[in-house]
């Protein structure tokens, strides 16, 4: 008896093994982290009192300043701890600073009878010191759930809840926001009462420690705020642990040179493509009206983002409009965060859709009306979410915000109510992925890939349901938590697996795979990502409550997430020789006709080793992301990572389904727009990093080092100087990216989906 061929044979029960080593080991440890979260989080005292014992504010007070800093979307405006928005201030570090000053003219005044800028040299030293140790002392005490403020913090909380006040409702808007947008003052006081307690826990130390419960952030030397030792080590160990792993895996790859799309080399590339033999279905010709709403939220998307970019250079009005009584910056860019999630994964949704058929081997009866179902109930909740936070930001739903309206957090604005239908859509939408993959999943030949393309659907929903583990009045340390579970675990961990499985399944349709190769890089990329992304997760809480533990691990495994981005450049160049090495013409007429999917793939690519990769890299460790974080620097690897990422892939699929939905002339009348869209939306994307997003990043690093992270996110920096004119000059690079990039793909979408076709054509019709 002959020996199976090595594509042909099966593949060894290791890889899975590996795959579930990886994921026990990395959850086992991120779940020891998130306990810990609970313990570690700054506690909220049940009363803050002064000196005398007279009550100042409550535990009450302060859940409902986060209900308030919630409900009106607050963290889509400025930054908690830093993490938010770019307009606003870092609210944390504004109170704190100004807590500073405060303190340190009423400890002058009470030593010396003067304000602390009329003091000598000597005599302002000491008042310096004197208010450091102030801060930094910490008059919780456990026992009778009571923080006792100092005279000074007592007249800070007091001027403050003035200043508050003006910020929100007074005659001068904040930026971005409308006038006048909180105006109750009840929610006014308990909103000061929550930027105290934010501020104190920045600045007092942890019982038993020398740095405070978010170690010391933000940076603020008036306040007695450097970073820790932990941060400098930790820092310095990573790039150690990086080093150690990007040798091990390039010296594997390099060993075992089949670890790639290319797979065996014996092999030849003599397989079939599925495509040849298939004819569209109906369920899938029901999944094209999907990618017609991708591109509708995605131009929507980009000109809302237009419109927050603009915010920041004239945050007053646009083009002197006074835009912000009905689309305030917070609810633009909670609409620019969370159309991006929308049509990205509507891509995907649609992407699995269709192709579930296709790696099946057929169509389940009644696979249509479910298909058509589903897309009506995400339409339900992509309107209704969008609308109730418009409501909900306004205050027009009353105690209803947090089910109907805006959430607050920052990628997890929806409301409550569509989270849950949205995660009944995803149920329903792995149902249908199911019924479609079933008969594969019996076929020995088939059934591994089938598996994987299921079971990577599923960790999509199944890793929402953090979404639910935390309420209005959670505290942040914790929301926080819960909120990265989601966020990183996503988009560093099961996005990245799911856009394998994705990329395996259309390269083994266009022929260019064997389905063992497929199956084998789906293992690989498993073990890459989640070794390094799940514990990695942590680097989001260096300085939102956790302790040094975490810090330890997460800027170890977050340094490595870097390993597998590298291998990436790697997958670029497989993609230009694969379309090439088929030796059956029909084959390399398939991928050819498919060069553009190809070539966004390629992108993707790319950008993951750039954004996500270098630029991730950078803002990964602990010491950069002390003075970075909330900066352009933040903004410059979300958009490279999000969208050069995701969004590309997204693109990616969309363009595969089009071209299997089109015949030859009708797909020749389309080309032309996707190549015009390629080009403008790599252009536009990297002219957008090379002009503004990076160099003025760097610009505000540089200012939070020399001044205080406080004055690097102020509005006297951000309209000020070369950082100012930076933000001017993005606006070519945003045009491009909108005219250049997303117009062309949505007129090619639109041309294909709702123009004529061949009912029932092939998949693939090589000239």
């Amino acid at each position: 008896m002959t020996n199976p061929a090595p594509e042909t044979s099966p593949l060894s029960a290791w890889w899975r093994h590996g795959v579930i080593l990886v994921m026990v080991i990395g959850f086992a440890v991120l779940s020891f982290v998130t306990v810990k979260t609970y313990s570690n989080a700054p506690p909220i005292p049940g009363r803050v009192t002064d000196e005398r014992g007279a009550t100042i504010f409550t535990r009450d007070d302060i859940e409902a300043g986060q209900e308030v800093f919630l409900k009106y979307a607050l963290m889509e405006h400025g930054t908690l701890w830093g993490h938010g928005a770019y307009l606003g201030p870092d609210y944390s570090a504004e109170y704190l600073h100004r807590l500073t000053e405060i303190v340190r003219d009423t400890v002058a005044g009470a030593r010396f009878g003067r304000p602390f800028a009329g003091l000598e040299m000597g005599a302002a030293a000491e008042t310096a010191e004197l208010v450091r140790s102030t801060l930094k002392q910490n008059r919780y005490h456990a026992e009778s759930d009571n923080l006792v403020f100092s005279p000074g913090e007592v007249a800070a909380y007091a001027i403050q809840k003035g200043e508050w006040s003006s910020y929100f409702s007074g005659t001068n808007p904040a930026p971005g926001l409308a006038r006048g947008y909180i105006s109750d003052p009840a929610e006014l006081t308990a909103l000061t009462s929550y930027f105290a307690w934010a501020a104190w826990a920045a600045a007092a130390q942890r019982p038993g420690k020398d740095y405070s419960y978010t170690n010391n952030f933000p940076y603020d030397p008036a306040a007695g705020n450097h970073p820790t030792a932990s941060t400098y080590l930790w820092s310095a160990l990573s790039l150690i642990t990086l080093l150690a792993g990007l040798g091990a895996v390039l010296f594997l790859v390099g060993r075992f040179d089949y670890l790639g799309w290319h797979g065996e080399r014996q092999a030849q590339h003599l397989y079939d493509s599925p495509l040849l033999a298939w004819r569209i279905t109906p369920s899938q010709r029901a999944a094209g009206l999907y990618f017609a709403v991708v591109v509708l939220l995605f131009l929507l998307q980009v000109l809302v983002g237009g419109g927050i970019a603009h915010y920041r250079v004239e945050p007053g009005s646009f083009y002197g409009i006074d835009i912000a009584r009905l689309f305030p910056y917070n609810l633009l860019r909670t609409y620019h965060l969370q159309l991006a999630i929308f049509w990205i994964a509507t891509a995907w949704v649609a992407g699995g859709l269709f192709m579930a058929p296709l790696v099946g081997g057929s169509e389940p009866k009644g696979q249509r009306v479910g298909v058509l179902l589903l897309l009506g109930a995400l339409t339900v909740v992509v309107l209704g979410s969008l609308g109730g936070e418009f409501l909900g930001i306004n205050n027009k739903l009353g105690s209803l915000w947090f089910w109907l309206g805006h959430q607050g957090s920052e990628y997890l604005d929806l409301g409550r109510f569509w989270q849950f239908l949205l995660a009944a859509g995803l149920a329903g939408w792995l149902v249908l992925m199911f019924r479609a993959l079933r008969p594969a999943m019996r076929q020995p030949e088939r059934g591994q890939l089938a598996s994987l393309f299921l079971y990577a659907a599923v960790a999509i929903p199944l890793f929402y349901l953090p979404a639910l583990f935390f309420g209005p009045r959670t505290n942040f340390a914790v929301i926080d938590n819960w909120r990265f579970w989601i966020i990183h675990l996503w988009v560093e961990g099961f996005f990245e697996l799911f856009a394998t499985v994705l990329v395996a399944v259309m390269f083994r349709q266009l022929g260019l795979v064997s389905v063992r190769t497929a199956t084998r890089m789906v293992y690989l990329d498993a073990i890459l990502f989640l070794a390094a992304g799940i514990i990695g997760t942590g680097h989001h809480w260096y300085f939102t409550g956790q302790g040094t533990l975490n810090m330890g691990l997460a800027a170890c495994f977050s340094a490595m997430e870097v390993v597998p981005l590298t291998l990436l450049t790697l997958d670029a160049w497989d993609f230009i020789r694969l379309r090439h090495l088929h030796s059956e013409p029909a084959v390399r007429a398939v991928a050819a006709d498919h060069k553009w999917t190809i070539y966004f793939l390629m992108a993707v690519g790319f950008w993951n080793f750039v954004g996500a990769g270098v630029f991730g890299f950078l803002i990964n460790l602990p010491i950069v992301s002390y003075f970075e974080v909330g900066t352009l620097l933040t903004a410059n690897h979300g958009h490279a990572a999000m969208f050069g990422v995701f969004g590309l892939l997204a693109l990616a699929v969309l363009v595969f389904c089009l071209r299997c939905l089109s015949d030859n002339p009708g797909w020749k009348r389309s080309e032309r727009l996707v190549k015009i869209s390629f080009w403008g939306l790599n252009l536009g994307l990297g002219l957008m990093m090379a002009i503004d997003l990076f160099p003025g990043g760097v610009l505000q690093f540089a200012d939070s080092l020399a001044n205080g992270y406080w004055h690097a996110r102020r509005l006297t920096f951000l309209m000020t100087g070369t950082f100012h004119v930076l933000e001017w000059l993005r606006i070519g690079a945003d045009a491009i990216f909108i005219v250049a990039g997303v117009v062309p793909l949505v007129l090619a979408t639109v041309q294909r989906v709702l123009g004529r076709r061949l009912a029932g054509a092939p998949a693939a019709t090589p000239p």
